[in-house]
Parts: C-alpha cells; structure tokens; sequence
C-alpha cells in the first residue's frame, strides 16, 4: 500500500477558514459596515456588529518579566456598571501560525455571555519573541504573568478566571491550572494526560506525530533544550532527560494539584486520535477528584471542535461554554447545565451520544477470545471463545515497508473523513500473509457492540535484539474482504537476545464501535506501520507464538447492541 506522505502539514486550515478569520480580525479592529459587512459571505455580519456594540476589542503586546513580548488580543465588556465585574476567560493558542487570532471566531460567544477573553500566542508562536518550551514551567510562568495582567483590567473578576484551549492550547491550559489556583476552571480539547505515553507508547516512537509537530513549531524557533531533546527523540536515545521533559510537561503528574484545589476539568479527545495517547487522557481523567467532564468522538486530533473554533456549532466548544458559565458564572452557554462524567460518540456515527457517570460505568466488561491456529485449509487462525490455544507459530517478514494495514494513511485527515462519514477502507483479503498474521472470529449472530478497553497477549521472537509488531483489530465484511479500523497499538520488544522468546502483555487504544450482523472481527498483526518508528531489522522475521501456560489472547469489550 502506497501511504501518503506524513511530512504534508495535517494541521492546515482551509483557505476559507483562514479568510474567515482574517475578515474578522479586520471587522474587530475596525467595525464599519464596510469591514463587516465583508462577513456577510459567512453570515456572520449580525453577529459582528453585536460584538462591537457590546465589547472593545484590541490587539496588544504584553512583556514579560524577561522581556519576551506576547501577542495577544482581548475584548472587554462595555458599560460595566459601577462596582460590576465580570468573569474571564483566557484562551492560549492552538499551535498553528495563526497563533492567538486562531480563537477570534469563538470571541462573540465569550462577550455575549458577559466575558472579558485574552487571547495569547505562546512564546515562540506567531509573533510572539522568545523560543519555544512546549509547554514548559517558562510557558507556565508566562501564563501566570497573563493572568497578572488581566485581573488589573477594570471589571475583570479576579475570582472568576477561566482557560480554554484546544491541542496545545489545551496542555498549556492545563498546566497552567496546576500551578495557579487563580484558574478556577479549565476546558482542553485535544488534550493530553501524558507526554510521554504520547510520544512512546509500548517501546514504540510515535515518530510520523512527533516529526509533524516539530515542523509546525519550527526547530529554528525552539530552545536549546527542545532540540536537544528532538535529536534524542530521533536517534532513539529515551534517556532520563527525555522523560524529566515529558513529565513536567505532562498534566497527569500535576494530579495532587488539581485534587487539593478540586479545578474542574473538561477534556476531550477522539477515538482515532494519532497525536496525543487516548489511554493516558482516561488515566487522568478517573484519577481527578474534583467536577469533570471527558468527551470522546468520532475522528482524530482537533476534528470535533474545528467548527467551533471558527465561529460556527461543534460538541466541544458548545460544552465549554456551558462549563464556563457553570463555574464562573457567565452566560456564553444555552442555559443548560454542564455534562459531568463520560460523554461519547461511537464510530461511525455523529449523531450518537452516549453519558455515563463515569468510566467504570461506561467500559463494558472484556469477553477473551483465543488466538487460535488456521483450520485445515484456510490461510489465517481463528479467534475462538472455546479455551486456550497453545502450540502454534507465525513467521512474519520484516521488510520495513507497509502493508495494507495501517494506523492512518493520513494523519487528521482520515479521522476528518471519518467523522463525514467515509472511513478508510482497507482490503484485508489483499494483504501479503507472509508479511501479517490475520486470525478472525466466525460471522458475528446478531448487531454487537465495542465499548471500552482491550488487551493483547502474544509472545513475540524478534531475530535480532530488537523487533517491533503492530496490532490492529478490523471490522471485515466478509463478503468482501473489505474492513474498517476499530483500534490499534504497537509494542517494542526491546535488549534481547536475537531469538529469545518474550511474552507481551498490552493493550490497545479504548475504543467505541457498533457491529452489524454478520460481520467478523479481525486481529491483524505486522511488523511495521509508518506512524511509528520501527526497530526491526530489515530483512528479518518475527514469530509470533503461543505457548503453553502463556497461551495468546485478545480480551475486547464487545456485548450485544441493546
């Protein structure tokens, strides 16, 4: 399979986002007819006008304690009554090269409700100075600082602060919050829990998102200790220095902070999300003690809230305004109340929406299915319910080039496609089975349902020290051969003796997935998938096994569809 190259930039705006949110910086700036009346084309010329009628709007340059200059822009509630305030939000920057004027289509929701809103590009971003932390303790004292200059704003309420943020924004949100009580309440879309899981998840680099990232930050703008840690990242040094970086970095090591201070915690996040780790985001999320939300929906990294973003009607921006006024009392929202515990899509499905109190309630409970060997005269094994099945061996070739199966040929893309209702498909019945190993259930009896987490156990005999296998589990029609993805994960056997046979327990990304009757689920496993970086050596072979007392087996929370 021919997979498309992850060196295009997956995060882009299209040209008429981006000339949506030109007009209405200009409209902001200057609020003539003419200027707004350029929204018209967008319908968003009424909204515009209220905007200026009830909010001053400006673009502003604030320094920080080491000089640094933050671009930012912030409107302001008109006609404050003597002794009112008003509740704030501020809203760091997605990483894009818009910077902080990536949020201006979200600016009339905030007034109308009676918000101050400080949009800010982080250092290193946009036209910000200064070099970029990724979100590190400078980012996290700058955001300190902005706040410092937003409560000596007239009518801004010191005890009504708020962050919102999407993907970067939202780590910066995040952190933010853990080491500023003044933050009363956070919203992260695309969140992360855990840098690091992120970035390495079963001894596996997550190369082809990590290197997507890097050339949307640009090395020339990042300090000396983030390109230090890219070059190890690269040259797979996963040394000490690395992970003291991600874990400062990583919200799930601020937990203690969040609990003590109770912040309530709105996340989201997406079934297929290649950026940041999903299992991390539910960890953090059933650890925090004080009011929180999780959202997960169909697609991938920054899908679900784009629309919002600009200025239109998405999941994730609409459950933040209503978090918002919930907590720090505006009205941005529609008056309803705020969504607590797990909210959810199931793939392929927009229109559903599924709430659980919380996660335990939501994941179903596992049904273990055994790895079994091909029947007499079939090509690949089965996966049975009956009981284990040891004695059988699958050789894999590792040729350092994709099969059919992949993670995504696109990243963001194809979780974009995904959520219009076109997901990948992939023609399991075309893959080289000297090259993956595929064991498939028998057609399933009635509609059944995915919802919740899976594990994987195989024993994995790499012919050098290292080996890299990747799982992915397919809803196939077997009518066809055709498939779609439900979920994946890779693992990395790693400082081993070339032939030694190691047993590998893991799991693979949660998952929520509804099933027709008929229809057979489908375990394949490879040895290399673009998305991550792989340590086998080519050419080589893999087996994968399944001996006796560690017999293999895939547990997947699948139950009949009520």
């Amino acid at each position: 399979m021919s997979v498309d190259d992850y060196s295009e930039n997956p995060f882009a705006l299209s040209a008429d986002d981006t000339a949506k949110l030109e007009a209405i910086e200009q409209a902001l700036l200057d609020p003539s007819p003419r200027r707004i009346g350029r929204l018209d084309q967008w319908g968003l010329a009424d909204t515009y006008e209220v905007q200026a009628e009830i909010a001053e709007y400006r673009e502003l340059s604030i320094a920080m304690a080491d000089g640094t200059r933050i671009d930012a822009s912030l409107s302001v509630p008109r006609n404050l009554a003597l002794g009112q305030t008003c509740p704030a939000i501020v809203l760091p920057a997605p990483l894009n090269g818009l910077g902080h004027k990536a949020c201006l289509g979200m600016f009339p929701r905030w007034s109308s409700g009676g918000y101050a809103v400080l949009a800010y590009s982080q250092r290193g971003l946009a036209k910000s100075t200064g070099e970029i932390h990724v979100a590190g303790p400078q980012d996290v004292a700058d955001a300190k600082e902005i706040v410092d200059s937003l409560i000596r704003i007239d009518g801004v309420d010191p005890e009504r602060i708020g962050f919102f943020g999407a993907s970067y924004g939202a780590g910066t949100s995040l952190l933010a919050a853990a080491n500023d009580r003044r933050i009363k309440a956070v919203a992260g879309t695309s969140a992360w829990g855990d840098l690091f899981a992120s970035l390495y998840e079963n001894g596996t680099r997550h190369l082809a998102a990590f290197e997507a990232l890097v050339k949307l930050f640009k090395e020339d703008r990042c300090s000396a200790e983030f390109r230090g840690i890219i070059q190890k990242i690269r040259g797979n040094v996963i040394d000490d220095e690395v992970r003291e970086f991600a874990r400062v970095r990583s919200p799930k090591h601020h937990l203690k902070a969040y609990n003590d201070a109770e912040t309530p915690i709105l996340m989201t996040t997406a079934w297929h999300e290649t950026i940041f780790s999903v299992p991390a985001v539910v960890d953090l999320f059933t650890k925090l003690q004080g009011p929180k939300s999780l959202l997960v929906q169909v697609g991938d990294h920054g899908n679900g809230e784009l629309p919002g973003l600009v200025g239109l009607v998405s999941k994730p921006t609409e459950m933040a305004y209503r978090w918002m006024d919930h907590h720090l009392g505006g009205t941005a929202g529609d008056g309803a109340q705020p969504q607590f515990g797990v909210r959810s899509e199931y793939m392929h499905n927009l229109l559903s929406d599924l709430q659980h109190p919380d996660w335990e309630s939501y994941a179903l409970p596992k049904k273990r299915f055994h790895l079994a060997d091909a029947a007499v005269g079939a090509a690949d094994g089965q996966l049975t319910e009956d009981k284990p099945q040891p004695g059988w061996t699958r050789s894999l070739k590792a040729t350092g080039k994709d099969t059919e199966a992949v993670v995504a040929p696109k990243l963001i893309q194809t979780g974009l496609a995904e959520r219009a209702g076109l997901p990948h498909v992939y023609k399991t019945a075309d893959i080289d089975r000297g090259l993956a190993a595929i064991w498939t259930t028998a057609p399933l009896e009635q509609p059944m349902r995915v919802q919740g987490e899976f594990e994987l156990r195989v024993t994995v005999t790499p012919r050098a020290m290292e080996g890299t296998i990747v799982a992915y589990l397919m809803d196939c029609d077997p009518a066809t051969g055709k498939a779609a993805i439900i979920t994946h994960a890779p693992y990395t056997v790693t400082d081993q003796e070339p032939g030694q046979a190691t047993t590998v327990t893991f799991p693979l990304q949660p998952a929520h997935y509804v099933l027709n009757k008929g229809r057979r689920l489908q375990l394949i496993i490879d040895t290399h998938d673009q998305f991550f970086a792989d340590a086998n050596r080519a050419p080589s072979t893999v087996d994968i096994s399944s001996p006796q007392g560690t017999e293999s087996y895939l547990d997947i929370p699948l139950h009949p569809l009520s």
